[in-house]
């Protein structure tokens, strides 16, 4: 069995990246049969809890308040309401539960206090909770914690060159430095990136070396597909090739053979048969419901198709992390 390992070089990522594509697919495949159960994906649905009006500028978001876009800016949402959103996606099979606020960083306020309580819910269902809330302190994710969080989302969504074309607001230490509050605080790590944003193959050699080199590999990597939304600066970039999703994910697949490599946004455009390639090159966690934060999403009932026509089964919450400290949360295990 190959080792995991954290000093990839970024010369040796880009022979894989570059390795013919069959070849590549067969060599991840392996790998992902080695370490992972192939015939298990993971089921994960994403609620935007407070939409809009967000300060970044992004240029791929349609959240950003400088862009004139068909999003409607919402205050956050009920705990109840959120809680109740959690309960139809956990009867429709998703077993982790993400809530994403369009905030540049966590603010020590009311809001935040009351996404602890919706943490501390979603948590008590046996669901995986994650969330997605822009910047965090070291404090704030003791807190989220706490409370019960299993995972958090903050994606490093290109090379660190090429970031500062997407982004002004904010730099990429910044985001690294959550990351680390995160890793700190006990909480999983969900991290990984979009392509179609303008950049070249070697950034996105560049991202994956990032995300393989981190001092534990992220546990979830999210792998996008920019769905060009009208009125962000984004809006005319050209569809991300399917070829091109593959080799990122057959890519992220050997680097980081334990991670949930996740088909995230992108996906309604793919058919059954592109998405099945997907999965055999190592991809085992997708996005369910119809709607992805203010993107559409394939249906649960056509997920559901999809998984018996090729014989995929949803992963079980908590699975694998028997030892997870979040035990000493009292998590309920259905």
């Amino acid at each position: 069995m190959n080792i995991i390992r954290n000093d990839w070089t970024i010369p040796e990522i880009e022979t894989i990246y570059n390795t013919p594509l069959l070849e590549l697919i067969f060599k991840a495949a392996n790998v992902h049969h080695q370490y992972n159960n192939t015939a298990e994906v993971q089921v994960c649905t994403l609620l935007s809890i407070k939409t809009g009006g967000c300060s970044e500028d992004c240029g791929y978001c349609p959240q950003a308040a400088r862009y004139q876009t068909d999003v409607e800016v919402q205050p956050l949402m009920k705990t109840e309401t959120v809680l109740e959103y959690a309960q139809k996606a956990k009867d429709a099979g998703s077993t982790r539960f993400c809530m994403g606020a369009a905030w540049r960083e966590v603010r020590d306020n009311k809001d935040f206090d009351r996404v602890l309580e919706m943490v501390k819910g979603v948590n008590s269902m046996g669901m995986e909770v994650c969330c997605t809330l822009g910047m965090l302190t070291g404090d704030q994710a003791k807190k989220l914690a706490d409370a019960g969080l299993y995972a958090y989302n903050h994606n490093l969504d290109t090379s660190k060159e090429h970031y500062s074309d997407v982004i002004s607001t904010r730099t990429y230490d910044e985001r690294l430095e959550t990351l680390d509050n995160v890793r700190k605080a006990g909480v999983s790590v969900c991290c990984g990136g979009i392509i179609g944003l303008g950049e070249q193959h070697e950034d996105r050699i560049k991202m994956l070396h990032t995300l393989a080199t981190l001092p534990e590999h992220p546990e979830s990597v999210p792998i996008n597909a920019l769905v060009p939304v009208k009125g962000t600066p984004m809006q005319f970039n050209e569809k991300v090739d399917i070829w091109d999703m593959v080799r990122m994910i057959a890519t992220a697949r050997i680097l980081m053979p334990k991670a949930m490599v996740r088909l995230s946004a992108g996906r309604t455009d793919m058919t059954i048969p592109e998405q099945a390639m997907c999965f055999l090159a190592g991809a085992n966690s997708i996005f369910a419901g119809d709607k992805l934060l203010t993107t559409p999403n394939p249906s649960f009932e056509d997920d559901n198709a999809m998984f018996q026509l090729l014989g995929l089964t949803p992963l079980e919450a908590f699975k694998g992390h028997e030892d997870h400290h979040h035990h000493e949360h009292g998590h309920c295990h259905n």
